[in-house]
């Protein structure tokens, strides 16, 4: 016998896991992972936070550590 997607067996007692879930196929499975993807951007990022971190030190005069160090 069924109610609203779980089994109930004789004794009344509701089974909410005798259904298994449909089963479906990632359709994005080219951007997760090591792929020409996530290294292009993984690289894009890190050129961002170097240049960032230069321009930071060429406006302050200090370096990263010695701004830490002054909060």
């Amino acid at each position: 016998m069924r109610a609203n997607g779980s089994i109930v067996d004789d004794q009344g007692k509701m089974n909410n896991f005798a259904i298994e879930p449909r089963v479906y196929v990632d359709t994005q499975g080219d951007r997760t992972g090591f792929t020409p993807y996530a290294e292009l951007l993984n690289g894009r990022l890190a050129m961002i936070g170097f240049v960032s971190l230069m321009v930071l030190e060429a406006l302050t005069g200090h370096g990263v550590f010695g701004l830490l160090g002054s909060l």
